[in-house]
């Protein structure tokens, strides 16, 4: 009796102990998706930027093709933690043969270094590093709401304080960028989302696109002749550096001011 007695109770515990280990593991399951990670294709250091709501836009300074201020409503996505640097976009045109149309030599004047942003990049060259890394350039949407780091309604990425040449690099402080993360990093961890170099972005350019835009995940406008640039750069003045600032170029264009970031899907 008594040894049967001690089966059942083997028996309870074992039963006990598969339990447990189902717990854990649902706990385990539901962590979702990774705070920081590795982009295993380049190599860049990405964070997570929760799903959220914002306002977008800025009412501060009556920018026009910042209004009307409206509701956005994003999924989570992940985003470099730098701007592409010279050494990583030179790795994807030795790695892909992709065909880079600029100067290298001009690059080197305003980026002296692996460590610093690739400039002299067009929408094409950026949209074409961004296919060959398995990501996609952020839409408007998704760059302000990064480059806002969680404060709301504010100017900059660090609230409503003025620009000074401790916070960003611009307005010719420096004359040329500087090495990719020199500054503080907003709410998010992402550094230099004002300064250093603008951003291109997915959308096509529509300075009335605020009027009409849709709530959730927007895209911007379906046609255009200029895309979408953000974060203001090392050469023009403060104005520039506010993250509802909308820039907007020919995506032909290459300039020593414009460079970029990629993001990519935040789903499990």
């Amino acid at each position: 009796m008594r040894k049967l007695s001690l089966v059942l109770l083997v028996l309870v515990l074992v039963g006990c102990g598969d339990e447990s280990a189902n717990e854990v593991k649902d706990e385990v399951a539901d962590t979702g998706p990774e705070k920081e990670i590795i982009w295993k294709k380049d190599g860049k250091e990405m964070v997570l930027i929760p799903a959220g709501l914002f306002e977008m836009g800025d009412h501060h300074d009556n920018m026009g093709s910042a209004l009307p201020v409206h509701t956005v409503e994003l999924d989570a996505f992940y985003m470099d933690v730098h701007e592409v640097t010279v050494g990583q976009f030179r790795e994807f045109v030795n790695q892909s043969g992709y065909k880079y149309g600029g100067n290298w030599d001009d690059v080197a004047k305003f980026s002296p270094g692996d460590d610093y942003p690739m400039v002299y990049v067009s929408w094409n060259d950026a949209t074409a590093y961004a296919k060959w890394a398995g990501k996609k350039l952020p839409t408007e949407a998704e760059w302000e709401y990064a480059a806002r780091g969680g404060l709301t309604g504010k100017r900059y990425p660090w609230g409503d304080e003025a620009a000074t040449a401790e916070k960003a690099n611009y307005g010719k402080n420096i004359r040329k960028t500087t090495i990719a993360g020199n500054y503080p990093a907003n709410g998010y961890g992402l550094y230099d989302m004002a300064g250093n170099v603008w951003e291109w972005c997915q959308d096509w350019y529509d300075k009335d696109y605020y009027n009409n835009s849709p709530t959730k995940n927007p895209l911007g406008s379906s046609t255009g002749v200029s895309r979408g640039l953000r974060g203001g750069d090392w050469y023009y003045i403060s104005d520039t550096l506010r993250v509802a600032y909308r820039g907007y170029s020919n995506p032909d264009d290459r300039y020593h001011t414009y460079g970029f970031r990629c993001v990519a899907s935040g789903s499990k």
